[in-house]
């Protein structure tokens, strides 16, 4: 397997499980989060626009994935938003395509454009390693079985304070699709 066919068999709908153990304060914290995966190919609109974003030449662009995601955690605040999106691009090593450059719009820790490094490991995992100013994140992805994917994270802080993150991502069947945007319901509740 390579990273684009880990995304294009991530393509779909997926409820995630989610526990955040705080280590620092020895705590852990559960969640859940509706996750929508679409793989993108090399000359779509999209991964050349990330591509150029990071200077980066769009014809060495293999693909890559668009994902949205609406999550809560335990902890929340009344204000706290865990929604968004984001754009993967993929750009392999010439000498090796299992491992490359990750170009994101969004990063998984911080807010801002980043570039990171994958490889697909032994076990046909998805790893994922991107380097903060303030933070190194590693994240693996890999499935049990065809509709149900499992994720671990961590988060490690210059200072030592580090988060480590487990997920059970489930794929939603047609029949119960996950929303792509917020119900009415949802959006008067809102005072959208």
């Amino acid at each position: 397997m390579d990273a684009m066919e880990f995304f294009r068999n991530s393509s779909g709908n997926w409820r995630s499980q989610r526990t955040t153990h705080h280590l620092a304060f020895r705590r852990a914290e559960t969640g859940t989060s509706e996750i929508f995966v679409e793989a993108l190919g090399a000359d779509d609109q999209k991964i050349v626009e990330i591509c150029e974003m990071h200077d980066c030449d769009p014809a060495k662009a293999v693909g890559g994935a668009f994902v949205r995601w609406e999550s809560a955690m335990a902890w929340d605040k009344e204000d706290e938003n865990h929604e968004g999106t984001t754009v993967f691009a993929l750009i392999p090593d010439e000498d090796n395509p299992q491992q490359g450059l990750l170009l994101r719009e969004r990063g998984y820790a911080e807010i801002v454009p980043i570039a990171g490094r994958y490889h697909i490991d032994e076990e046909e995992a998805l790893v994922l390693v991107t380097e903060y100013e303030t933070m190194t994140t590693i994240e693996r992805f890999w499935f049990a079985n065809p509709d149900m994917r499992l994720r671990t994270s961590t988060v490690q802080r210059f200072g030592g304070f580090n988060t480590a993150t487990y997920c059970t991502e489930m794929r939603v069947k047609e029949e119960n699709p996950v929303p792509t945007s917020p119900s009415p319901a949802y959006e008067q509740f809102c005072g959208w």
